[in-house]
């Protein structure tokens, strides 16, 4: 059994409540660590220290000096990939080796925005004034929180810390109680790396007790959170009593549209991976499968038959294709949607149950499940399940396509499968979503944004766009002239 303890200020230190919580293995069921239970004052002690190394250390740094830094914590992070995805895989049950390709593309991330951090430049401004000269810098905000989901704790927080740092912030890490370990193995690197104490932080505990005091702490500047609308919602009431600035990455129920001149084994492919990967919980699952009428029920056939071959069991098993659902309570939610979409008088056409028995450990698993017949205003529609679980709907053409993927209260991301120019950018520009792919889905980079309209969301992460999110801009005026008339007249 391994205990671990907080990351503050570059020191290994015991929860000040002196109490433990367990994490358990989704897959085996089996407790093998024990995470510390933070609160209000360790809180307050990591908000105390990334304040003062703000202040301190690491605003004396040159920003090219920072830069190297995070470049070495990304070669150690390549260094230490195998060992990370495994206690993260062991922690919140995704295949080991998606969580593995996860783990060193997140190096990248620090070596993309090591290379950017000094090259981040004001501007001059050409006035309206005669005898002053203006110009605009960025500055860092300061403290910065990352409250990061139990889906793909490592990763989610790279897009958060990587750009953060580069801008010159310190960052406070808060990963979900269910996936705390890999951040905290995580955070041993940061000292390898040579960054000053007070720079990055870890605390770990539950929401109601250490993240909302961490969203209030008056040394807190600016809040990065992944995660469910409804926790989005009561984050971002919180920091608006603060005026803190916010960036809020939330749900999504995203419309993947095959249509009948798509290159059909490609969309197959697409439709499958965009659901089923990662057991579902992702947010940007693409869990409507809109299907143009003319292919719908060869389609249909096409990816049930696949469906009915995947393989569920040990995450760690390389020949495995679906893993556990990471928490009890969003099996749970699963399996209460499957019933809810067969009441609504949607048709399932495979799974639809929960998969028990010798190879499935503690069963927390959900078959990979596909409802046909489904309409958009039925829950299994509109609501995110998070898990297995595809809708099929089906359209005539463009217009009612666009209309039934913008029929819902989120807009992260949507796929197009199509093999015309015009029909490509006619799609791309109705969708009400963060991230349209075309004739591909689920792709990312360090390199481009990513964030959601409507309901998934406020602001962006990844590309130069993000740095921007970290950093204020000033204003700054200086008069050439010598003579500053009196406001009063002349004496």
């Amino acid at each position: 059994m391994t205990r671990y303890q907080l990351f503050i200020d570059n020191e290994w230190v015991d929860p000040h409540s002196g109490r433990w919580f367990e994490t358990e293995n989704p897959f085996s069921g089996e407790v093998w660590a024990e995470i510390p239970r933070g609160d209000a004052v360790d809180a307050d002690r990591a908000a105390t220290a990334a304040w003062n190394a703000f202040e301190g250390p690491w605003s004396r740094l040159s920003a090219s000096d920072r830069g190297m830094m995070l470049h070495r914590l990304g070669a150690l992070i390549e260094r230490d990939a195998q060992h990370l995805a495994e206690i993260e895989s062991r922690d919140n049950g995704k295949l080991i080796r998606d969580v593995l390709a996860q783990v060193r593309y997140m190096a990248k991330y620090f070596y993309y925005y090591g290379g950017l951090a000094d090259k981040i430049q004001g501007h001059v401004v050409p006035m309206d004034r005669p005898k002053v000269f203006n110009y605009i810098r960025y500055e860092p905000m300061g403290v910065v929180v990352s409250i990061t989901p139990w889906n793909s704790s490592l990763s989610l927080t790279a897009w958060k810390m990587a750009p953060a740092l580069c801008a010159g912030n310190t960052v406070i890490c808060k990963p979900s109680e269910y996936t705390s370990a890999s951040l905290l193995e995580f955070a041993k690197l940061v000292v390898e790396a040579g960054l000053p104490p007070g720079v990055v932080n870890v605390l770990t505990g539950y929401g109601s007790e250490v993240a909302e005091p961490l969203v209030r702490h008056r040394h807190v500047h600016r809040i990065a959170f992944t995660g469910g609308d409804e926790a989005g919602r009561r984050i971002n009431k919180m920091a608006a009593e603060g005026f803190k600035r916010i960036s809020l990455e939330l749900g999504g129920k995203s419309p993947n549209i095959i249509f009948d001149d798509a290159d059909m084994e490609q969309a197959v492919n697409g439709a499958l991976s965009g659901i089923f990967s990662a057991t579902g919980q992702t947010c940007v699952a693409g869990s409507r499968l809109l299907l143009q009428e003319t292919i719908h029920d060869e389609f249909l056939e096409r990816i049930t038959t696949i469906a009915r071959t995947a393989k569920a069991g040990d995450p760690a098993d390389p020949k495995t294709h679906i893993g556990p659902m990471t928490t009890k309570a969003q099996f749970d939610k699963a399996m209460d949607y499957i019933d809810i979409a067969t009441k609504e008088g949607a048709r399932c056409v495979v799974g639809g149950r929960a998969l028990t028995g010798p190879g499935y450990g503690a069963g927390q698993f959900v078959a990979p499940t596909i409802f046909a017949g489904v309409t958009n205003e039925m829950r299994i529609a509109q609501e995110e399940v998070f898990g297995p679980v595809l809708s099929v709907l089906k359209f005539r053409d463009e217009e009612e396509a666009l209309r039934i993927a913008n029929d819902t209260r989120f807009g992260l991301a949507a796929g197009v499968w199509t093999q015309s120019l015009h029909r490509a950018m006619v799609m791309t520009q109705g969708l009400r979503a963060g991230t349209v792919w075309v004739n591909n889905y689920r792709s990312s980079s360090y390199t481009t944004p990513f964030g959601g309209f409507k309901d998934s969301g406020i602001g962006r992460e990844g590309g130069v766009d993000a740095v921007r999110e970290y950093m204020e801009p000033k204003s700054v005026w200086i008069s050439t002239d010598l003579q500053m008339a009196n406001p009063f007249g002349s004496r």
